[in-house]
């Protein structure tokens, strides 16, 4: 097997990577840009050329190679952060590191993942860096366009751009590596519009294909103003928990180690000179929590644009396509319901709605507005 299986439909930037990859490559260079949308499998494609630089010519069954895709070998640091900004100090830890010798390997290597998240002065700390790199120092960012990254930076790195993968490249590998039935894959791949995690969560898991079904029902429960705006206010409730069950364990985990360091003992009280350092980190898990809301909010809006592009392309009598392969019904009734019109101005409450999640807005008026907008697209005229 090689260290490239995971990425899937994307030929092109697999030939570049690997090109580079080889010993003494002409094609190689110290700073590296990966950028393609969500789902297209960046974070993958990071370490998969972090495994070829790190452990040449072996397969995925050498522990180097394991290590490099895991993200722990020696030679390799790897920043993924839940929280909305990569704040200035990770970066220069990472710069630091950048400077240390390989071990048992020709390169150091050093990914930063959701590179976009860098504000401009965090950036610059990281520009100098790659301006005058070590020797055997790569650097590889992420992030969703060239676009999102300063200038300045876009400007040293070589860019490799991946795609979304199409719907049967991604069900061949569910059934390829997961096991994933043929039906079950095909309706994955579709339902999640080719994003692999999403795709493979689907695939896996039952609550999550019970929970798509909820979302896709949404449209059926917005009969009145009062309906509407009663389930608005569920929704971002339950995005709330589902957030909350996906923080909780760590923050609870990086608090204990925090007052492990600073030598706190379980159930202890908090000395006043640690308790800035609690604080700090307590205001740093709220912010992640916000985006895990935010995460949560914005693919039951995903979800709801797939239905309605749906129910567009049946109103406009296009019969291939399709994202929700097995939602006939529900999308027959809904186009029989209004016309293109509406549906493209559905559409775009749908849009507005996810771009003012990235602002200070109280989300549960963003939902309310989305859902009364969906209820009534002409009731802003």
């Amino acid at each position: 097997m090689s260290v490239w299986d995971e990425l899937v439909g994307q030929e092109r930037a697999i030939a570049e990577l690997s090109r580079a990859a080889e010993p003494g490559s002409a094609a190689m260079t110290h700073a590296w840009l990966l950028t393609g949308p969500p789902g297209s499998g960046r974070s993958n494609a990071a370490r998969a050329f972090a495994a070829a630089l790190l452990a040449p010519g072996e397969d995925t069954d050498s522990p180097d190679v394991r290590r490099a895709l895991a993200g722990t070998h020696e030679s390799m640091t790897v920043l993924s952060t839940q929280k909305s900004v990569i704040s200035i100090d990770e970066v220069r830890g990472l710069v630091a590191t950048a400077h240390q010798a390989p071990v048992n390997a020709p390169w150091r290597v050093v990914i930063i993942e959701d590179a976009d998240r860098m504000a401009e002065r965090t950036s610059n700390v990281l520009l100098k860096a790659i301006e005058e790199p070590p020797p055997n120092t790569v650097w590889i960012l992420c992030a969703p366009s060239p676009q999102d990254v300063l200038t300045t930076i876009r400007s040293r790195c070589r860019s490799v751009t991946l795609r979304v993968p199409s719907p049967q490249a991604v069900a061949a590998l569910l059934e390829s590596s997961a096991g994933v039935d043929p039906d079950t894959a095909r309706w994955a791949a579709h339902a999640s519009q080719s994003h692999i995690g999403r795709a493979r969560r689907l695939a896996a898991n039952p609550s999550a294909r019970s929970e798509r079904a909820a979302v896709l029902d949404i449209p059926r429960q917005l009969r009145s103003i009062g309906a509407t705006v009663r389930l608005a206010a569920r929704i971002v409730d339950v995005a709330k928990d589902r957030a909350k069950e996906r923080t909780q364990e760590r923050n609870a985990e990086e608090k204990e180690q925090l007052l492990r360091t600073l030598g706190v003992e379980a159930g202890a009280r908090v000395p006043p000179s640690a308790r800035a350092q609690i604080r700090r980190l307590e205001e740093e898990q709220k912010r992640r929590d916000v985006r895990a809301r935010n995460d949560e909010l914005d693919s039951i809006l995903i979800e709801l644009q797939s239905l309605y592009r749906d129910v567009l392309a049946a109103q406009m009598g296009a019969e291939t396509g399709r994202i929700n392969v097995e939602e006939d019904e529900r999308i027959t009734t809904l186009a029989a319901e209004g016309d293109a019109i509406a549906t493209l101005r559905r559409i775009d409450v749908l849009r507005q709605a996810r771009e003012r999640l990235t602002t200070t807005m109280a989300p549960a008026l963003i939902i309310e507005a989305a859902f009364i907008g969906l209820s009534n697209p002409w009731i802003t005229d």
